[in-house]
């Protein structure tokens, strides 16, 4: 039987984009939406935002067609994703190979690119927290492509008690199902008892009243990019402590465990046990839709684009 010819290398024009140092070209097959690209884009009072396509980043999954120089742990034709720092709306990207990750067999790209970013924000915010045992956890953005992940990585490592909030009582029974123990919206008089941690993806007006559901002497990570004031008066008085977490810092710091959590994400999404919700799929045409759903803050979720 005659050997099958190798597979041709995909064929790069010179407008391509060329992979630095440390870089992959990817064919994108899913671009995922985040609320620090849709915050960027609308500039938030900043002077206007960067118009799309543009520098967004986010997340992509696609495939490797190019490598930068000093990339060895990757190969053309691997399936890839990864978190990017600009750039992922379009049919090719540039992605930071540290941070990228081998799809496995089996595994969509579409599931890929709704795992990956929010899985690792969300374990990178649990590890920075530390649960000790029996302690309680709130996580703002409950519903979103970050905090629904929270909320299981959450009870996965037991956790006696997660408390969801969200801004719609709509969103309830899609918590529920993911293991939240209640369920709270932003405009409730009462958040219920005190937690001890809260993992904040939302910022902004909502900072001062995240950090009100700190009980005595827990702690706030903040991980959104909304901004916010802290009120200083109830970090001392509560003894309440705030971190802030940013992947690339997370990364710089803690490569080995960024390693651990991409492995544990896959593990856990394989066997069922964590679940990455796509709550639509749009043509990458259609971004300005996809950022119009995220302001609305309407998605349970995943917001993803196809190119």
């Amino acid at each position: 039987m005659t050997p099958s010819p190798p597979a041709p290398l995909p064929r790069l024009n010179s407008e391509d984009p060329t992979p630095g140092p440390g870089e992959l070209l990817v064919r994108t097959e899913a671009i995922g939406v985040s609320l620090p690209a849709v915050r960027r884009v609308r500039g938030d009072g900043k002077g206007g935002g960067d118009p799309l396509p543009g520098v967004v980043g986010g997340e992509i999954a696609g495939e490797a067609i190019a490598l930068g120089p000093d990339v060895t742990d990757f190969a053309v034709g691997d399936r890839v994703t990864s978190i990017t720092l600009a750039g992922s709306y379009g049919e090719l990207a540039l992605a930071p190979a540290a941070l990228a990750s081998r799809i496995p067999d089996g595994a969509s790209a579409v599931e890929a690119v709704a795992l990956v970013r929010g899985g690792h924000v969300a374990l990178a915010a649990l590890s920075t927290a530390a649960p000790a045992a029996g302690e309680s956890v709130l996580i703002t953005g409950a519903a979103g492509a970050t905090g629904h992940l929270a909320v299981q990585l959450a009870k996965l490592q037991g956790v006696p008690r997660v408390v969801a909030a969200v801004g719609s009582p709509a969103k309830a029974e899609f918590l529920y199902e993911l293991g939240a123990d209640e369920v709270v919206t932003y405009d409730q008089e009462s958040w219920g008892e005190p937690v001890d941690i809260v993992l904040d993806g939302v910022g902004g007006e909502l900072l001062p009243r995240a950090l009100a559901a700190v009980a005595p002497g827990g702690r706030l990570i903040f991980f959104n990019s909304g901004g916010g004031t802290v009120p200083a008066y109830e970090l001392l008085a509560g003894a309440k402590t705030v971190t802030g977490l940013t992947m690339r810092r997370f990364v710089a710091v803690h490569p080995e465990l960024y390693a651990r959590h991409r492995a544990q994400l896959w593990e856990l999404a394989g066997t069922g046990r964590l679940r990455a919700a796509i709550h639509v799929e749009l043509p990458l045409a259609d971004a300005a839709k996809a950022h119009e759903i995220i302001e609305a803050r309407a998605n349970l979720g995943k917001v993803v684009l196809r190119p």
